[in-house]
């Protein structure tokens, strides 16, 4: 039987990041400011690494098979997800991520679904949310040229809990002053449509990505992410956040404990966004504290999660 594992991720200091990675979340690394922790990942790009030792998730997989992963992963042909940790210090680019058909065909990769959920915010924070109205390709593309895109967008002040779908296609920036947990398709693929005109550490203003955007940007509103009503039970609650194809998302907030089934359908990756807690089973006793980050094979069984903390808890339908 094959136990769960505690993962640490990969990092990345794009010029947006902040210290909140750092500070609030335990996180460690070289890099003076976090911009992602990538928790869950087998991408090539930032792959996250089974604590205690120096083996990736995707070496993982191979060793011990595809079978941990799940009977309804059996569909696609590469790990499906990636789960990061975002601090946003500044604006994010204006950006679009292209759809599968349009991803593997310019870019030999799949395109990007997301969601966030708003793990905090700063006062007053907002975020792009697709476009306040629909307009032509030609308006689009106008309004680019002519530095006028901000006025087309739909900007959406944000709190702590709000969640946001992000299908492929969706224009979309997050704001500053926002700590976003992102489940997404497996994919490291974005198109910056507007950077503020911001310059990378050599100087260099960084690469946008106009034409391609154009080619697959939604020219509408973004439809809004459905609110559920969470499940109270016995020392716990469960609401569901976002569900399609690619990723079945929860948020659940425990006040005394939980009880977990992983069945052989899915695996299931807990992401530990406040508080402090243990995870026990028969076999398998870790503590939990905020910004853990942990996989649980496929097949694994019950478990019991005790203490005080919110979790976001990812698998696939």
């Amino acid at each position: 039987m094959l136990l769960p594992q505690k993962l640490n991720p990969a990092f990345k200091d794009y010029i947006w990041g902040g210290t909140k990675l750092k500070e609030q979340f335990s996180k460690s690394c070289s890099f003076e400011k976090i911009a992602e922790s990538w928790e869950l990942s087998c991408h090539e790009d930032g792959p996250s690494v089974i604590a205690g030792s120096n083996q990736t998730l995707t070496e993982y997989i191979k060793e011990n098979g595809k079978e941990i992963l799940g009977t309804n992963c059996s569909r696609f042909d590469s790990f499906p997800v990636l789960i990061k940790l975002i601090d946003a210090s500044d604006d994010l680019s204006v950006q679009v991520h292209p759809d599968n058909r349009y991803a593997l065909e310019h870019e030999g990769e799949y395109g990007k679904t997301e969601m966030w959920y708003i793990v905090d915010c700063e006062e007053g924070a907002s975020l792009i949310y697709g476009l306040s109205s629909n307009i032509t390709k030609e308006e689009f593309s106008e309004s680019i040229k002519n530095n006028t895109l901000l006025d087309k967008v739909k900007k959406v002040p944000v709190k702590k809990g709000d969640v946001f779908f992000i299908k492929s296609g969706t224009l979309h920036a997050i704001g500053k002053g926002i700590v976003i947990a992102e489940i997404q398709q497996n994919s490291n693929t974005t198109y910056r449509i507007y950077d503020y005109g911001r310059k990378d550490k050599n100087g260099n203003e960084r690469e946008l990505h106009i034409d391609k955007a154009c080619e697959v940007t939604d020219l509408c509103p973004a439809e809004p992410c459905p609110c559920n009503e969470p499940c109270i039970s016995e020392g716990h609650s469960s609401r569901l956040l976002s569900s399609c194809e690619y990723f079945t998302v929860h948020l659940v907030d425990i006040t005394e404990k939980a009880v977990f089934d992983t069945d052989r359908t899915s695996f299931e990756h807990l992401l530990i966004i406040e508080g402090r807690g243990t995870l026990e089973s028969q076999n398998y006793h870790t503590d939990l504290k905020k910004g853990d980050s942990l996989f649980i094979p496929a097949g694994y069984g019950r478990f019991t999660v005790k203490g005080n903390c919110l979790i976001i808890k990812t698998r696939i339908d």
